[in-house]
């Protein structure tokens, strides 16, 4: 019999049975996937940003639902402990831009390799299977059931049990709500699951025109309906034949939480290291040097080529217009684009392109400092299944060891004052 039994082997089900072992627990995995840490697989580029260098207090400020119910967990267990905790594995991380932390190998199937290798030496035991099912004695977790048909059925009998399902997210990877539907079934509440950190769609034809262009160094700002800014930041875009995608873009989305209340839009600044009078200065130098040239041509000296012909549709310049005929009218309309090239957007892409999943497990359920369930005994929850989610960076994944540590620890401490 296990003591603790561990669903899902990401990387909040991981840290949750290394945990649990490490303090005497006798530990099942159950992984649906052949492999655990099938997502860790595709973080950030597949190189795994492990976590933020930054304070708890950072992190949670980087969590714009229910940041605070992250207190406990986050000071115990901050991103130097988690640093700590890989380099002493054999892991070792460097700090990059926007103090995102990764393996110096790059590769996330290292820290994939180093966590599988903890659990072997842990001898926590990996069981490949689908739970189905949470059962209770007296109204406390006693077994987890697996498989789908009468046939497929099997049980595990345990103590405690650690749900670490994720969310909807990337569904390929194992994420399709198990977790979730599991979770009400036993009394919790689900907070809807909406896509976080995902491309968004636009009605605009002229995205699907550049489709493929990719932006750097360009500054995103999105504004609600009332014109207030939710979201700006300089960085890189990719347009899309559905729209706008790219690290910056899916940094705005987990800004823009309620398209079925508000309207958001998103206004780009092509060239963010020129003020107007600069910009205007440059635009007056090239029309004059190419004074006899058809604005199609001159464009490419000021617009990579697929997005050059958009311009001048936008600003209503015709491409077969001289330069030196060009309006100053026409002018301030193509410097104003360059400033302020808007996009309209219709929603988010479908939560199984979101890179995480916002929604869950209602967190007034959820004991913060052990994650246990308030409602169901020797029942704990851990990562992307809970109602918490944060910005790109890096957090998420600390989230997910820091919430997979604490419910690790509960479900050991539990088992403990259930012996005594």
């Amino acid at each position: 019999m296990s003591t603790v039994v561990v669903v899902g082997g990401g990387a909040a089900g991981m840290m949750a049975a290394i945990t649990a072992a490490r303090l005497g627990a006798c530990v099942t995995l159950v992984e649906r996937n052949q492999k655990v840490g099938r997502k860790l697989y595709i973080t950030g580029k597949g190189r795994c940003n492990v976590t933020n260098h930054c304070s708890s207090e950072e992190v949670r400020g980087a969590a714009p639902r229910n940041g605070k119910f992250l207190y406990s967990a986050l000071d115990h267990t901050p991103p130097a402990w988690v640093e700590e905790f890989f380099e002493s594995l054999g892991v070792p991380l460097k700090v990059e831009r926007g103090n995102r932390v990764f393996p110096r190998s790059d590769r996330a199937a290292d820290v994939i390799d180093a966590l599988f290798a903890e659990m072997k030496r842990l001898r926590v035991t990996v069981v490949n299977g689908r739970a189905s099912k949470i059962c209770l004695r007296d109204g406390a977790a006693c077994a987890v059931e697996m498989g789908n048909s009468p046939k497929e059925l099997a049980s595990i009998s345990c103590e405690a049990v650690v749900l670490a399902t994720g969310g909807l997210s990337y569904p390929a990877t194992g994420s399709t709500g198990d977790g979730l539907w599991i979770a009400e079934e036993l009394g919790h509440t689900v907070v809807d699951p909406k896509p976080s950190l995902v491309p968004l769609e636009s009605p605009d034809a002229f995205c699907a025109q550049m489709q493929g262009l990719a932006l750097k160094n360009v500054v995103l700002t999105v504004k609600n309906q009332k014109k207030k800014t939710v979201f700006q930041e300089q960085g890189e875009l990719l347009f899309t034949h559905f729209g706008l995608s790219g690290p910056l873009v899916l940094s705005a989305s987990a800004h823009m939480r309620d398209f079925e209340k508000d309207r958001y839009t998103c206004a780009i600044d092509l060239k963010p290291a020129l003020d107007d009078a600069t910009l205007d200065a440059r635009l007056v130098r090239e029309l004059t040097a190419g004074a006899n040239r058809n604005m199609d041509n001159l464009m490419g000296a000021l617009a990579p080529r697929l997005l050059a012909p958009v311009l001048l549709e936008r600003a209503a310049i015709p491409g077969d217009k001289k330069a030196r005929d060009v309006t100053k009218q026409e002018r301030r309309r193509l410097l104003e684009l360059f400033k302020c090239f808007s996009v309209a957007v219709s929603g988010p892409r479908p939560v199984a392109e979101a890179i995480v999943t916002s929604g869950g497990v209602k967190v007034s359920e959820v004991d913060p400092k052990t994650m246990m369930s308030k409602k169901v005994p020797g029942l704990f929850f851990a990562g992307e299944l809970l109602d918490v989610d944060a910005y790109t960076g890096g957090f998420n994944l600390q989230i997910a060891w820091a919430t997979g540590r604490a419910a690790g620890e509960g479900a050991a401490a539990f088992i403990n004052q259930r012996a005594e």
